[in-house]
């Protein structure tokens, strides 16, 4: 099975109350440290499980000095293999009955948990608001929206949550994405009949870029996923607003990450063709129950 979804559950006895944030990293050294100090003050209980992919920077080191110190909130692991597993591995090893996702480049609002929590009395998925920081040119810019059955599935993992019965229902992120296995995952939560609650009072703050090259890498990728996005889904380009992200590419610099972008995606078209790497499209599985949808 391309998930992954292979290892114990974790004992989720008296879990309800229990909030699981779940981390995965590689090489975040530099943001690590503000992103721990920023969930260790958010609302209890809660546990962080995070998950490293082999850094080889002083990542690893600085999560395993605050566990020591918060041995009854934080536990670390190292996994190799994409975020998607990596977020998985994570899932399992949590106790919680809902996980909260963000990355390592990131720091959470002091109420970021309280709101993303609030939400789960409208729906089994709960999105908050990511405001790009860092260098102004890299931050501006905003991500390129996809609609499926009137809701934007494009919500980042950086700053989402689901309820537990849900995500092992749909068998969690699928593992084979390089990007947008977050949209994967919150596509087939849509068409299980799942509903997005969109909170804005959850902030979470996600670090731009430092330079053009990584700036253009990201796009990149980006495009490649959603590539990997139409082998699974099948024709996604009717679900996009095209005008909506016309008025949003006006700079050169957004002309220049849809020019990468729309690179990453012929790339994947190109070097797949006729290639068992190919993700199949796989056909809806049947509604979720009403038990996995609400909070």
């Amino acid at each position: 099975m391309w998930w992954s979804w292979n290892l114990p559950t974790a004992d989720i006895a008296g879990s309800e109350a229990l909030s699981s944030i779940v981390i995965t990293v590689k090489n975040e050294e530099a943001h690590l440290e503000q992103l721990l100090e920023s969930l260790l003050s958010q609302e209890p209980p809660l546990e962080i499980i995070l998950v490293d992919a082999f850094s080889t920077d002083r990542t690893f080191e600085i999560a395993q000095d605050f566990a020591k110190k918060h041995p009854d909130i934080l536990r670390v692991y190292q996994v190799r293999g994409r975020r998607g597993f990596g977020r998985n591995f994570g899932v399992q090893k949590a106790r919680g009955s809902r996980v909260y996702f963000i990355d390592g480049d990131c720091v959470a609002d002091s109420h970021w948990l309280a709101a993303l929590k609030a939400g789960f009395s409208e729906g089994g998925v709960v999105a908050g608001k990511t405001l790009t920081i860092g260098v102004p040119k890299y931050a501006s810019l905003e991500r390129v929206e996809l609609f499926h059955r009137g809701m934007d599935v494009t919500y980042p993992s950086c700053n989402l949550a689901y309820n537990r019965d849900l995500f092992e229902k749909l068998s969690g992120f699928d593992g084979r994405f390089e990007t947008a296995e977050d949209i994967d995952l919150n596509l087939r939560a849509v068409t299980q009949g799942a509903k997005i609650v969109y909170r804005p009072e959850a902030v979470v703050y996600h670090n731009s870029r430092t330079n053009i090259f990584r700036f253009l890498l990201q796009a990149f990728w980006n495009g490649y996923g959603r590539k990997q996005l139409t082998e699974k889904h099948g024709h996604l380009w009717a679900h996009y607003r095209y005008r909506r992200m016309l008025e949003t590419q006006r700079s050169v610099l957004a002309y220049a990450r849809l020019a990468a972008a729309l690179t990453g995606y012929f790339t994947r078209l190109i070097t797949t063709v006729g290639s068992p790497g190919r993700i199949a499209r796989e056909e809806p599985a049947p509604s979720v129950t009403r038990k996995a949808t609400k909070g």
